[in-house]
């Protein structure tokens, strides 16, 4: 890639003065605008804590970080703002990008570290997420081409199989990190709370409200329509209790 030609060439003339490897990208909306998006999990607090958690993660890895929001984000569709974000990130000069989002909230700084070490080795890397994504990307400048970007499956329960085949058509060795689970939906909630030791107190407090929340409100609807029913069945109104009185 050109970008790549260029920034080795400008590192040669400063190597002495001026260095730049690898940056994160942190590829996350705004609590508000998550609400609006995970209706199903409409919860302000969450968000913040799960961005708030991911901002830590970032600064204790010890690498330089970005976060884009909705109002940097710039696209039509999220993989045109997904792939002008990682553009922007190597504008500034960086030739790895690890990109990450604010939904998972098993990510350590080790799973950071252990991607910038893979790339230092010449690797691509990718972190697999359960639902069929990923949580994480290492990415060298030279395996990154826009166009190809704009065409995968994204959010789409085959996008870490697509991609895992772009990149190994560049003859580029990827390394996988563990498994991780996002966070997306009410049976993600259920599906963390069975590893509570990966997750954060603050976080962990907020998924077992919710989920008590949830539990009472199933448990409500199930008591009215058994209410109903019941109702229903004693009726005195009812023709089949009139035809044998």
């Amino acid at each position: 890639m050109d970008i790549c030609r260029k920034f080795t060439i400008v590192e040669q003339i400063l190597k002495n003065t001026f260095s730049k490897e690898t940056a994160i990208l942190i590829f996350a909306n705004s609590a508000i605008a998550e609400t609006r998006r995970k209706k199903t999990l409409a919860n302000l607090n969450l968000f913040h804590a799960l961005t708030e958690r991911t901002l830590q993660t970032a600064k204790t890895s010890g690498l330089p970080y970005f976060h884009f929001t909705e109002k940097e984000q710039q696209g039509t569709s999220f993989g045109a703002r997904f792939s002008n974000a990682i553009q922007a990130i190597y504008d500034k000069g960086y030739k790895n990008v690890i990109t990450i989002g604010n939904d998972s909230p098993q990510l350590k700084a080790s799973h950071i570290i252990e991607a910038e070490k893979q790339l230092q080795l010449g690797k691509t890397v990718l972190g697999p997420a359960s639902d069929g994504g990923f949580y994480l990307m290492g990415l060298h400048c030279s395996n990154f081409d826009p166009n190809l970007f704009l065409r995968l499956p994204w959010q789409r329960f085959g996008l870490f199989n697509k991609i895992s085949q772009l990149f190994e058509s560049y003859d580029s060795h990827v390394h996988r990190l563990p498994v991780l689970h996002d966070i997306d939906s009410e049976k993600d909630i259920k599906t963390l709370l069975n590893f509570s030791k990966t997750i954060s107190i603050t976080i962990l407090k907020i998924l077992g409200s919710l989920l008590k929340r949830s539990t009472r409100i199933v448990s409500k609807n199930v008591q009215i329509l058994q209410y109903y029913f019941h109702s229903l069945h004693f009726n005195k109104g009812s023709p089949v209790l009139m035809r044998f009185s």
